[in-house]
């Protein structure tokens, strides 16, 4: 990082509705496939109410960091913003990403509304290099509470 370059911004939601991140993953990639086939845009989105005010610190810098049932489990990287129309006729900001969903050191996290701004200071830091693999067999991986617990005292 420069002397002029300040911290990645991120932000931070849940991810109501989805059990884990392999859901997730299933919900991005069948929203893609239906996007490519009306002959739309296949990068994966995430359209919310409000604008933040300070998207010129997270395009292309920050991630959106996903909670699933009161734990941060994944990021995936924010790529920009995109002003989009709802079918209310009422503007609103798609939160546009790259594919990658990548495993971040579970970390707990109370219920809010919206999304909210994360520093770079409080972000958890990624578990592995590289981005989330479907191929890997879930009963390969530690349960979410296990790892939270083992995180709790440092060992993970």
């Amino acid at each position: 990082m420069t002397s002029d370059e300040s911290p990645a911004l991120h932000l931070i939601k849940l991810c109501v509705g989805s059990d884990g991140p392999e859901a997730l993953a299933a919900w991005q990639t069948s929203r893609i496939a239906e996007w490519r086939a009306a002959g739309l845009t296949s990068q994966p989105r995430h359209v919310t109410r409000m604008w933040p005010r300070r998207a010129a610190e997270i395009a292309g810098r920050g991630s959106l960091f996903w909670v699933f049932r009161g734990v941060i489990l994944i990021r995936q990287p924010i790529a920009g913003f995109e002003a989009v129309r709802g079918e209310d006729g009422i503007a609103r900001c798609a939160i546009l990403f790259e594919p990658a969903l990548i495993p971040v050191s579970p970390r707990p996290r109370r219920a809010f509304q919206g999304w909210r701004y994360l520093p770079a200071t409080e972000a958890p830091p990624d578990l592995v290099e590289g981005a989330f693999d479907l191929g890997v067999d879930p009963s390969q991986r530690l349960p979410d509470a296990l790892a939270l617990a083992l995180n709790s005292i440092g060992v993970v």
